[in-house]
């Protein structure tokens, strides 16, 4: 195929694979000239790596026509050095001693040999997780731990990472040309079929980034909400969650093309009518009405059992925290119960409510939440509203912290902090160390003198909580 273009660019059209059963690549290369003495640019890279050439060649051009130097590059497989593609030095065009076609045979065998398999299509559910952030580099890798464990909450294999940092995040594609390109070539070597960033990417963002790669591309808070989607049970939790997600979608529809309008046309029906797109948010937002009328009932009826609870004079103790700091294995433990709980995040998302008796003939309701994270979408916790309201009437807190986690101190204070914007952070509460049995010495005398009023506990352990059930008694 040949394509004549401009001086300075040319425009490529939509290419076919040429390979389709074992291969990976296009089975295509690209052989260009440019009409001075510039060589391989960052764009020609790109092109090479979102087009999945088989390689790429530079022909250089003297001012009267005649050919000169000649550059190649072409994709790696997954090496050492992490190296997405390497760029050859150029040499005179007639001296050029470089077998294409056995090159990509050899890239083929190689990324098949240390790839997932040969095949064409991206591996279901294997993911790559991408920071990019003016963040320190460890407060970066820190916030990736978190995002591989919500990945793999959400039944999602992480097959690899990529970090960033930057003075200032890039309006339109959040990453860089540059790094855009790496990233790509990342997903090719290690067959990913979707990018998770770990922020909330503006819809301009996403739809820039998905319109240069195949591979899907999801959001911290877009993962957040698939993790909640999957864990609710109750009709309550799944409005909410329901709610949330149709929040989070209405900036992101776009038109994909003109032939979705609804155009009504004929004689006394001229004009553009209601296009798909604006059908569809009008849909969205008359759903959102009928969840707020709906989640308003739920509300009401929460109310209701408060006001029971009121007039048997029963106080509540609420037990909240970071997720997986381990609340309903406590709550398991106090009241025999078998709320479902799991070495994941978010395992628990519906409240529980049990009633706790103590020896002294007294009754308390304890009641288990939803747990918190750093940088909880707006939208989500707006949705569960009618959830955290329980919260607002407690007598006491009990917050529940991880002690053997090593971002323990981070995520104290992320709860602190959502209670802060909650107004509830006057309610007479408890810090409860949890995972005690976990922890070495020197990290006990750390945590005895930094959080001096904490109670150390065991929630698997009986015998670690009387001291425990004795401050609630107090408080109380």
């Amino acid at each position: 195929m040949v394509l004549v273009g401009e001086q300075d660019k040319i425009l490529i059209p939509e290419l076919s694979r040429h390979r389709q059963a074992d291969a990976r690549l296009s089975g295509l290369r690209l052989l260009h000239t440019h009409l001075d003495n510039s060589l391989l640019t960052e764009e020609d890279l790109m092109d090479m790596v979102f087009l999945r050439l088989d390689s790429v060649c530079v022909l250089t051009v003297s001012s009267d026509g005649a050919p000169r130097a000649c550059q190649i590059a072409h994709l790696l497989p997954p090496n050492a050095d992490d190296k997405p593609y390497v760029v050859h030095p150029p040499m005179l065009w007639d001296e050029i001693d470089f077998d294409f076609a056995a090159s990509a045979r050899a890239l083929e065998d190689e990324l098949a040999r240390t790839g997932q398999g040969v095949q064409t299509q991206a591996r279901e559910g294997a993911a790559i997780l991408v920071s990019v952030s003016a963040a320190p580099r460890a407060e970066q890798e820190r916030s990736l731990h978190e995002l591989a464990d919500l990945a793999a909450t959400a039944g999602l294999d992480v097959v690899g990472t990529m970090t960033q940092r930057v003075s200032q995040i890039n309006p339109r594609f959040i990453l860089g040309r540059g790094k855009l390109a790496e990233l790509e070539v990342l997903a090719l070597q290690n067959n990913a079929s979707i990018l998770i960033f770990d922020c909330e990417l503006t819809p301009t963002q996403q739809r820039n980034v998905s319109a240069v790669t195949e591979r899907k591309v999801v959001d911290r808070t877009q993962l957040i909400l698939d993790i909640f989607a999957q864990h609710a049970q109750t009709r309550e939790g799944r409005l909410q969650v329901e709610m949330a997600q149709l929040k989070y979608m209405m900036p992101r529809l776009v038109g994909q093309n003109r032939a979705l309008s609804r155009l009504t046309g004929g004689i006394g029906g001229r004009g553009p009518g209601e296009t798909k797109l604006e059908m569809d948010r009008r849909k969205i937002r008359d759903r959102i009405t009928q969840l707020k009328t709906e989640l308003l009932a739920v509300r009401r009826h929460r109310a209701a059992t408060r006001g029971r609870r009121d007039k048997a004079g029963l106080p509540v103790v609420s037990l909240v925290g970071y997720t997986n700091a381990g609340k309903s294995t406590l709550l398991n433990t106090l009241t025999h119960s078998d709320v479902l709980a799991e070495n994941k995040l978010f395992a628990t998302l519906d409240p529980t409510s049990r009633r706790l008796r103590f020896p002294e003939d007294r009754e308390i309701i304890l009641t288990d939440t939803v747990g918190f994270i750093r940088h909880l979408p707006a939208d989500l916790r707006e949705a569960f509203m009618a959830t955290l309201e329980e919260l607002e009437k407690a007598t006491v807190l009990i917050h529940v912290a991880d002690a053997a986690h090593p971002e323990l101190d981070g995520q104290i204070e992320a709860v602190e902090s959502i209670l802060r914007d909650l107004d509830i952070d006057t309610i007479p509460r408890i810090l409860a160390l949890n995972k005690m049995d976990l922890v070495d010495a020197v990290t006990r005398e750390r945590l005895a003198f930094v959080y001096p009023d904490a109670v150390c506990i065991t929630a698997t352990h009986r015998q670690s909580l009387p001291l425990f059930v004795d401050r609630i008694k107090a408080l109380l």
